[in-house]
């Protein structure tokens, strides 16, 4: 049996960070929900621009609607609603086989609405809309001008990914917004079953402090920092305030473990995969790293629920002078800068596509 295989069979989902409109065509993504286990996928404005600069695929539909469209954005819009329209529906068995807990696909709105929290709703609509699809997960950010655009989203009957997150704290507050969602459709009566995951980022984490701590820490902030999440996210699971929402019909938002590939060359190809082996959590792995898992990975036993030694490394980490709450702020910050950075690149890309046909 192949790690992916045992690693659903632990109790998690395996969803790929990446989309093209080849892997779509070709039968790639289709390959690897049959033989590797993948029951969703992720997609971001840096993946877009890779597949749509990367080959002539976009070709066709870029010139139609330039005829008509002189937006790059909206021109991107209609690229990505083409592409995960298809992807869902090849997922459209796992979500039905699951209930609707699985089988989903993620469109980010412009992360240029970090901070405006209106403009985030309306375009979460307009998107969720226009794909005509259930399965599909609108992406807001979990910052400050985002979670009331969560919550609002949530009532509105929208499935939502909550992204740009990096702590306990960051998961706690998207799951409150999530959970303030629900508890207002259940006041005015409407179904309480509303899907959605909160993604912690966590690769970036070692990232950020690789050359301030001394070897013996060297990738394990990361892994700790996951760890002190999933206790919060056990416990939250086993609260009164869940447990009421669940009788009611509701179901848990999940946690989702995203920027799980490996930075660092010296260390593990699937590291953050093995560690973050998890029931009722989504792992979202780049498409080098899933395969790596398939070949190599190796599943133990699931992440402890009482986040194990997360809090004595973190300690450690605090005499090594890191500031865990202060980098975990400064990280989602940098992130924000750096989902605008690639977003205006993609619409360059869109845009100079454009232009090398008028």
């Amino acid at each position: 049996m192949k790690a992916t295989a045992k690693l659903h069979d632990l109790g998690q989902s395996l969803w790929l960070d990446n989309i093209t409109r080849t892997m779509l065509g070709d039968g790639t993504l289709a390959g690897y929900i049959d033989e590797l286990s993948v029951t969703g996928l992720t997609s971001n404005p840096t993946i877009f621009d890779k597949a749509i600069s990367g080959g002539d695929a976009y070709d066709a539909q870029i010139a139609e609607l330039a005829e008509s469209v002189d937006d790059p954005e909206e021109i991107f819009f209609q690229l990505a609603l083409a592409d995960l329209r298809d992807a869902t529906d090849l997922f459209r068995g796992v979500h039905e086989r699951t209930a609707g807990v699985d089988g989903y696909c993620s469109l980010e709105v412009s992360p240029k609405l970090a901070d405006e929290t209106g403009a985030t709703i309306e375009q979460a609509a307009r998107l969720h809309g226009e794909a005509g699809r259930d399965n599909l997960f609108v992406k807001i950010p979990g910052t400050p001008a985002g979670l009331p655009a969560i919550e609002q989203s949530i009532f509105a009957g929208i499935p939502v990914n909550v992204t740009l997150l990096f702590s306990r704290e960051h998961h706690l507050a998207a799951a409150d917004a999530y959970m303030k969602g629900i508890e207002r459709r259940i006041e005015a009566g409407l179904d309480p079953d509303v899907a959605s995951v909160a993604s912690i980022f966590m690769s970036r984490w070692d990232v950020a402090v690789a050359d301030q701590v001394p070897d013996e820490l060297r990738d394990k902030l990361g892994l700790a920092v996951g760890l002190r999440a999933y206790r919060a996210y056990r416990e939250l699971l086993d609260s009164p305030r869940t447990q009421r929402l669940m009788n009611l019909g509701a179901r848990p938002q999940r946690l989702l473990w995203a920027s799980t590939g490996t930075k660092d060359p010296d260390a593990s190809d699937t590291l953050y995969i093995e560690g973050f082996a998890s029931p009722f959590t989504v792992n979202t792995m780049p498409e080098d790293t899933l395969h790596a898992f398939a070949d190599h990975g190796e599943v133990g036993e699931p992440m402890p629920a009482d986040g194990g030694d997360a809090e004595q490394t973190l300690t450690e980490f605090e005499r090594a002078g890191i500031g865990v709450d202060a980098l975990a702020e400064r990280l989602q910050e940098e992130g924000k800068q750096k989902f605008v950075d690639s977003w205006e690149e993609l619409l360059k890309t869109i845009s100079a596509q454009i232009g090398a046909r008028a």
